[in-house]
């Protein structure tokens, strides 16, 4: 099942380059084999228009690791809808084709948290306490809230047995017991 799950992830990583990857110009005719190269040469020369997926060594976004986890200015992150909820431009872009499908389906999940600020952070563990501990809150600082790969759900148990057989295929995991509300993009 590690290897469905590891190969829907690659496809949705895949997917998600082809479907932002816009060639900054060409004066190729569309639909000859120079068009493809050329789109093709710019996807890996990395001279697109997309937000860049890549991530550090630990696990963070390469684009938004030089703010410090917490720091990341709102226009940095990509807004999810109209929700009001922000997150790294390929976790937002995953979790709307993630509640799309959702949808389609006829499940209804709502969105209770997002990207969380240091500030925010400090007073989610002041007032559930350190996971730690016993308590619901990741040591600030250290929350995937705060680079804006985690994702707060608001499930009933439907929604909760639909993101358990489906998530996987957006990149995204419950990784976290106690909280199967928290789901992160791992893709």
């Amino acid at each position: 099942m590690d290897g469905i799950t590891a190969t829907s992830a690659r496809i949705l990583e895949i997917r998600q380059l082809i479907g932002t990857t816009t060639p900054r110009s060409t004066t190729v005719a569309a639909g000859s084999g120079d068009a493809f190269a050329a789109a093709l040469s710019a996807a890996v020369d990395g001279t697109t228009t997309s937000a860049s997926t890549a991530r550090n060594a630990q696990g963070v976004p390469a684009d938004l690791a030089a703010y410090g986890n917490g720091k990341v200015p709102r226009d940095a992150l990509s807004e999810i809808g109209s929700t009001g909820h922000r997150l790294w431009a390929p976790a937002g872009q995953a979790l709307e084709q993630l509640l799309a499908a959702a949808e389609r389906d006829g499940v209804d999940i709502g969105i209770t948290d997002s990207y969380r600020s240091y500030d925010a952070q400090v007073d989610v563990a002041r007032r559930k306490g350190l996971y730690s501990q016993g308590g619901l809150a990741a040591q600030p600082g250290t929350s995937p809230h705060g680079w804006g790969v985690a994702v707060d759900l608001d499930l009933d148990d439907a929604a909760q047995k639909w993101m358990r057989a489906n998530a996987g295929r957006f990149g995204f995991v419950e990784d976290t017991p106690r909280e199967p509300w928290h789901w992160v993009y791992k893709t």
